[in-house]
């Protein structure tokens, strides 16, 4: 960065003292001028130039500061949404952090969305809902711009594939018994929960048969029983000095993410093309074949609204309605079979009158 860049850079100001040294500064609206050390382009001055834009305020450097220190950001979203938020927020500061706030309006924003895939445009739109909540609140804008927006339509793709019947038994052919592989399934099948929730589940939260947790993600609560197929495989496995029921290699508890992949590669080796959430799917259609009613899935699964449940009801309902359509077709008259051109009473008069003889 060149002298005349410093000076074309925002509030970017520089000169030569009486004796011929320069100094530079930068001239921040409201704050004082900040010092910059070195001379442009040195990597001393590229950090002191970086940290005291970050500093300007209505800026975006300025608001994405105060949203991470916010309690909506630390203690509102779960550890991994924030990882998720953080990411997506942090490529648009790259782009945009010197822009003022109050700039980003509802066209700029379009702009920018416009140049995204229809699931990177969501959730862009997920992460900046926070951050726009945070902004509001504080005056940096004064109209929320997100509710112009508009979105490319996303092909509907019904999400993880969920398991079968047939496929969680070539599971469990390929991984018997007393394996690691085999208890990942039980706890995903079992219980019906996240990845986030099963790699912390330990003996902790065991008592008298009843798991009893709050789900990372929504820090809603679920009591559930243990079932005695689950019980019956946690029992095959050594107890740790980790709570934890699943370890690594190494002995320590999984994270998250590290857990998927681990448990993708248990599948490729099964043959399957099932993951961790499609078993979450595939325990909560099972419940609900059973007749599980909403507030029930809702309390075994941690759901907070009705509707998630529904969505599994619904696709319960149409299986059985598909079933007994079956059983009523196969109980019918086969496809492509003559009908009788004699009718029972046509039949019934000529066993009468014997014209059949």
């Amino acid at each position: 960065m060149t002298s005349n860049e410093v000076e074309a850079a925002a509030g970017g100001h520089g000169y030569e003292t009486q004796h011929g040294k320069p100094v530079f500064y930068l001239r921040r609206p409201g704050l004082p001028k900040a010092r910059l050390h070195g001379f442009p382009g040195s990597p001393e001055f590229l950090a002191e130039y970086e940290a005291a834009k970050a500093t300007l305020p209505e800026t975006v450097n300025a608001g994405l500061v105060s949203y991470y220190q916010s309690t909506a950001f630390t203690t509102g979203l779960a550890k991994s949404t924030q990882q998720q938020r953080r990411a997506i927020l942090e490529r648009f500061r790259e782009d945009h952090g010197d822009k003022r706030v109050a700039l980003l309006h509802s066209m700029a924003l379009q702009n920018i969305i416009n140049k995204k895939t229809p699931n990177a445009q969501r959730s862009f739109k997920k992460a900046r809902r926070g951050f726009i909540d945070h902004c509001l609140s504080l005056g940096m804008i004064k109209v929320d711009p997100l509710p112009g927006l508009k979105f490319a339509r996303t092909k509907k793709t019904g999400g993880f594939h969920t398991w079968t019947e047939d496929e969680v038994r070539q599971y469990k052919e390929r991984h018997p018994p007393g394996t690691k592989a085999r208890l990942a399934l039980g706890l995903l099948l079992n219980t019906g929960h996240a990845r986030s929730d099963v790699t912390r589940m330990g003996r902790q939260h065991v008592k008298n048969g009843w798991l009893s947790m709050r789900r990372q993600k929504t820090n809603v609560a679920f009591d559930i029983p243990l079932l005695p197929d689950l019980v019956a495989e946690i029992g095959r496995h050594e107890q740790t000095d980790q709570l934890a029921f699943l370890t690594t290699e190494a002995g320590d508890p999984f994270a998250a993410a590290g857990f998927g992949n681990w448990f993708a590669d248990r599948c490729r080796e099964a043959g399957v093309p099932g993951r961790a959430h499609g078993l979450r799917k595939a325990a909560a259609v099972h419940h609900a074949l059973n007749d599980a009613t909403a507030p029930q899935l809702m309390a075994w699964f941690g759901w907070r609204t009705i509707g998630e449940a529904q969505r599994y009801i619904e696709e319960a309902n149409r299986i059985k309605l598909a079933e007994s359509a079956g059983a009523k077709i196969i109980s019918a008259t086969p496809v492509g079979s003559p009908p009788n051109p004699v009718s029972q009473n046509d039949q019934q008069a000529i066993n009468r009158t014997g014209a059949g003889k």
